[in-house]
């Protein structure tokens, strides 16, 4: 090309370029309003406006996944690693999966030689409404042979009052090779929450209340319920600033859920379950997996029975999610909501 046509070139190049291009500012960039930041170590933290809604620990160090901290709108985390007068629950690592018995064997107590892990991840997806993470975890026998595997999807949905959602989506299925995998009729399984020690009705100043208004351990335990919420005070700040104040997590069942609503497994020292084979045992075969739906729901003040069925009608009317690999470049897998 010689250098009359390639100035010409550029000359029509010129006329092309919008107007930021001739003197005007530039539009900046603006990341979205929630995010996902994987870590070192094995962890996501969930974030919303810059401030960490959640993290996602992952590394096989641990028998099994679990989500800490569970932030109030405080910012203080409304769960806690562990329980805090018994060293030999451990293994309540603040939001967790576990289930007492898969072919039975012992995926909730810890030294079982058992294990769950993140095997990779299928996608993390920001967004101005909600954060979302794809993921697929495999549950191991004593020998390191995979029974069980595990899609799950985690979002992060700001609410108002600076509280926020962590929608939850499990879906179970036998490992390849293995044309079931058995669930034993057990309370213990298969999403558990460890509540923080000032939230425990025990050790704090906390109160657990039922979707059915029925308070404390002794008038829920193994009750079914629609929702779940746990309540109490919260320390914030430092030194002289030091206070408290009240906030609380709302545990819900999704009306597509198998045995909707739940039966709990609670406990005034400080826990709750979604307990879903609190009556009987589940069979789950490759042609039909076991699909569960759960929300938690960090809030600001006491148990609002009025907030919480909104939350509930809400969560019921909002599609699931699935997941595919990517028509798209760059992404290998894509994660989005039924229908959309």
């Amino acid at each position: 090309m010689t250098r009359l046509c390639l100035s010409i070139f550029v000359l029509f190049l010129f006329t092309l370029v919008p107007p930021v291009a001739q003197g005007q500012e530039p539009v900046p960039y603006m990341p979205d309003r929630v995010e996902l930041i994987p870590l070192p170590d094995n962890q996501v933290s969930f974030r919303i406006d810059g401030l960490e809604a959640t993290r996602w620990h992952f590394d096989p160090k641990y028998p099994r996944p679990f989500f800490f901290p569970f932030n109030g709108p405080s910012g203080s985390s409304l769960t806690r690693m562990g329980h805090p007068g018994a060293q030999n629950h451990d293994h309540h690592r603040s939001i967790w999966f576990a289930h007492h018995k898969v072919n039975g064997l012992n995926f909730w107590a810890e030294g079982t030689g058992t294990a769950i892990r993140q095997k990779f991840w299928y996608c993390y997806r920001d967004g101005e409404k909600e954060a979302v993470m794809a993921s697929v975890l495999g549950w191991y026998d004593t020998e390191g042979k995979e029974l069980m595997e595990q899609d799950l999807v985690a979002a992060t949905i700001p609410q108002d009052n600076g509280g926020h959602l962590l929608e939850i989506q499990i879906t179970m299925r036998p490992a390849v090779g293995q044309p079931e995998v058995t669930l034993d009729q057990t309370n213990f399984g298969f999403l558990a929450v460890r509540v923080a020690k000032t939230l425990s009705h025990t050790f704090g100043g906390g109160q657990l209340t039922s979707s059915e208004g029925l308070v404390g351990e002794e008038a829920i335990f193994g009750k079914p319920a629609r929702w779940m919420d746990y309540s109490g005070p919260v320390p914030v700040g430092s030194e002289a600033g030091r206070k408290t104040v009240i906030e609380g997590i709302t545990f819900f069942d999704h009306p597509e859920n198998p045995r909707y609503p739940t039966a709990w497994h609670v406990r005034s020292d400080g826990w709750m379950g979604a307990a879903f084979c609190l009556g009987e045992g589940h069979t789950i075969t490759t042609g039909n997996p076991l699909v569960l739906r759960y929300l938690l729901h960090a809030h600001a003040g006491t148990c609002d029975p009025d907030e919480a069925e909104k939350t509930a009608a809400a969560f019921a009317s909002r599609r699931g999610f699935e997941i595919a690999k990517s028509k798209q470049p760059h992404r290998q897998f894509e994660v989005w909501r039924h229908g959309e």
